[in-house]
């Protein structure tokens, strides 16, 4: 068994344009999120925010504080949201079971508590992936699936970006002190996601892509609005997004992605959308 992690700094987007492709994937992409037996985590100065995976295989992989923290537990002074995109799972926190199928979530508020992960099967690992943010004050843990969800039906096939947004970590739903998360579907046919683009730059992002088919690939969209730039990224990759970056992919076939916020506020529709023609 083993935890993982890196450390990720902010960076300022005047210094961001000059990157090449190297420097801009090392900064900004994620590559191995799901390892067997591992936990693996970038924890970003981009508001604090932790991206993150645990896939357990043949063991129970506890939620380990990481050096940076300087905490006895990781959710000493953090709350957290975990999505399932692999086999059956259960997490266990604090002598309290959640089991969770594919694509369900769990809320998990801030407290000095273990929290540990299991596959229900080995031939089929649950892989979950999660975000964590700084919280002040703890709430209620609450497992949340698509059926508590706020849906939302966005674009059209004709505009190549039909898909259908779950709203299921958010304030609407349950109460966090600064994360949110949802899930994204795009219909077969649709490659667009978040367009129009937009920024806010009273929170970050990052995606995790999934359920994209052996052999197609997605590139994000990154940058400031006039000045783009793009990552090509497989399935099972996550990307972070600084305050002022957009945030928008396109990709070689349909697919879903998690995406999940830190920052200022909990207002999902606080977003300065920008034109496509406006974009450079």
């Amino acid at each position: 068994m083993k935890t993982n992690y890196e450390l990720r700094y902010a960076a300022h987007p005047a210094d961001v344009k000059h990157y090449d492709t190297s420097r801009l994937r090392r900064e900004h992409l994620i590559e191995n999120i799901f390892v067997p037996d591992e936990v693996n985590m970038v924890y970003t100065l981009y508001d604090r925010l932790i991206v993150g995976g645990a896939m357990p295989v043949t063991e129970a992989l506890p939620l380990e504080s990481i050096e940076p923290l300087k905490s006895d537990f990781f959710l000493s002074r953090r709350e957290i949201g975990i999505y399932n995109t692999g086999g059956e799972g259960t997490v266990t926190v604090d002598g309290n079971t959640f089991v969770l199928g594919y694509k369900e979530a769990l809320y998990l508020g801030s407290g000095n508590r273990p929290v540990k992960f299991s596959s229900n099967d080995s031939r089929r690992p649950a892989r979950f992936y999660f975000n964590s943010a700084v919280a002040h004050r703890n709430f209620p843990d609450r497992k949340i699936t698509k059926a508590d969800a706020i849906i939302a039906e966005m674009g059209t096939m004709e505009s190549s970006n039909h898909r259908t947004i779950n709203k299921m970590l958010v304030s609407q739903v349950l109460p966090t002190c600064q994360l949110q998360m949802g899930m994204t579907e795009l219909k077969p046919g649709s490659v667009w996601n978040t367009m129009p683009a937009h920024i806010h730059t009273r929170r970050m992002e990052a995606y995790f892509y999934f359920e994209l088919p052996e052999g197609q690939a997605i590139c994000h969209f990154m940058g400031e609005p006039t000045e783009t730039r793009h990552i090509w990224m497989k399935s099972e990759q996550a990307v972070i997004s600084p305050e002022w970056s957009i945030h928008s992919a396109a990709a070689t076939s349909a697919y879903t992605f998690i995406w999940g916020m830190g920052g200022e506020n909990l207002d999902y529709g606080d977003q300065d959308f920008i034109k496509e023609t406006d974009l450079r």
